[in-house]
């Protein structure tokens, strides 16, 4: 009996100290993170937030099978109060199976904008904002989005720099430097945040918007390779951090940066892309006023985007 007892005590003893390990690996951990984070912030003291607040106006509605749909727009605002969309995508969260699709929508696509007519669609955020694209979107691709996530670009340089200070591995397939603010040689580099950015952009090639939309995906593999990594991990505080001035999103906080976290850090997981217009479902004419521009087959692009999205 007294054996039992001195056995009975060994492990009590034995499971305060794992717990009490448990307990101090949180809070060390919670303390590092949070620090981190902090540490972001600091470093993005001076970042010109948007001028406009746009999530009072959003009108975003939930999809019936409870998937989130987030409008993504990336913009180069450079402190102007009014600029058209560079990036648009829709990304597509299932909480149920922790998967992310994400799609991307060509800034030349000619579509009819709500009480506006016939313009690209990198105009609609010009002319409404997040809403008015919205609108947009809904109006052409009959697709609605619950929320929107609005990204100035210096949020992607600032992230990129904060997680990787040495640079992040891309193979470039070309010299390339019109209007993107870099001078990039062809070959394997290690690219910082503007130098990423500014491959992510190039356009003046024969593939053009396609080319740069190419990259992006490619960008974003990187990136999320990257942030996969242990060294990655260990940074996502401070990256989110150094990231949040530079976002404004109709999500809470938390799960903004909870959305942005499983793009970037989603265990390795792979990310579905697809890209509208689809090959072959589209043609190129020029329009006064609007310049070359991108005229969709509508009903097969709208139901490639519905049987990708699920609905």
């Amino acid at each position: 009996m007294e054996t039992r007892v001195k056995r009975r005590k060994r492990k009590l003893k034995k499971g305060r100290v794992l717990m009490a390990f448990i307990l101090l690996f949180i809070l060390v951990s919670g303390g590092f993170a949070g620090t981190q984070y902090w540490l972001g912030l600091q470093a993005s003291k001076g970042a010109q937030p948007f001028e406009t607040d746009y999530s009072d106006s959003f009108n975003g509605q939930k999809t019936a099978d409870g998937k989130t749909n987030i409008l993504l727009i990336g913009v180069d605002s450079r402190g102007e109060e009014q600029s058209r969309s560079d990036t648009m995508m829709i990304a597509q969260w299932d909480g149920e199976t922790d998967t992310i699709k994400l799609v991307s929508l060509m800034r030349d696509i000619y579509t009819e904008i709500p009480e506006y007519g016939g313009y690209k669609l990198n105009t609609a955020y010009y002319l409404g904002g997040p809403e008015l694209l919205r609108q947009t979107v809904k109006e052409n691709f009959d697709i609605d989005v619950e929320h929107y996530m609005l990204v100035d670009f210096k949020a992607f340089e600032s992230v990129v720099d904060a997680m990787a200070p040495d640079g992040i591995e891309i193979d470039v397939e070309k010299d390339m430097s019109e209007k993107i603010g870099v001078s990039l040689t062809e070959g394997v580099h290690k690219l910082n945040g503007q130098e990423l950015l500014g491959y992510a952009r190039f356009r003046a090639d024969s593939e053009g918007d396609f080319g740069r939309v190419r990259r992006q995906q490619q960008v974003i593999e990187a990136v999320k390779d990257h942030a996969v990594s242990v060294s990655g991990v260990m940074k996502a505080p401070k990256m989110m951090g150094t990231a949040q001035p530079y976002i404004q999103t109709s999500m809470s906080s938390a799960k903004g940066i909870e959305l942005l976290s499983r793009i970037l850090i989603s265990g390795g997981g792979e990310i579905e892309r697809k890209t509208i217009p689809v090959e072959g479902s589209y043609t190129t004419p020029t329009y006064e006023g609007a310049g070359s521009v991108l005229e969709l087959d509508w009903e097969t692009n709208r139901q490639e985007l519905k049987d990708f999205l699920g609905e």
